[in-house]
């Protein structure tokens, strides 16, 4: 936000339960996505067993999802649904680096079905996540 004599105010980030319904979307395309490539490049679900390739794919997937679009429109679909973008912390646009930091540290972020995650942006005055503060990031509400 921008004041008259030229500051800047901090946005707020977004909270916990509209970060969660858009990780929930995401994820749901990312299901979907790993299955494709799985079932492309090899994987048997005709056991009813998921094979080790499922998660590997699954994870290159989710690892290059998140930092496609994060660093390219600020938003992830599920993002855009909800009505949120990835932001570096003095405004300006999230790039490469910062949206490969923010999708590497949700291995520690997602633990305990993101309770970690959500404990980081609860305790956060700016609610951000582990990957957030590392990537000097901040997940807004778009206007």
């Amino acid at each position: 936000m921008d004041m008259p004599d030229n500051t800047t105010i901090p946005a707020k980030g977004a909270g916990v339960g509209i970060r969660a319904l858009s990780t929930i979307m995401d994820g749901i395309i990312l299901v979907v996505i790993g299955g494709v490539l799985a079932a492309v490049l090899g994987s048997d679900f005709s056991n009813g067993h998921v094979s080790g390739s499922y998660y590997l794919w699954s994870l290159v997937a989710g690892f290059c999802y998140y930092t496609y679009f994060e660093s390219k429109s600020g938003a992830t679909p599920g993002k855009m649904l909800c009505g949120l973008r990835v932001e570096k912390t003095d405004g300006t646009a999230c790039d490469i680096s910062a949206a490969a930091m923010r999708t590497a540290c949700r291995i520690i972020d997602g633990l305990f079905a993101y309770l970690v995650a959500a404990i980081f942006v609860w305790s956060s005055e700016r609610n951000q996540r582990l990957g957030d503060k590392l990537a000097g990031t901040v997940v807004v509400r778009v206007k």
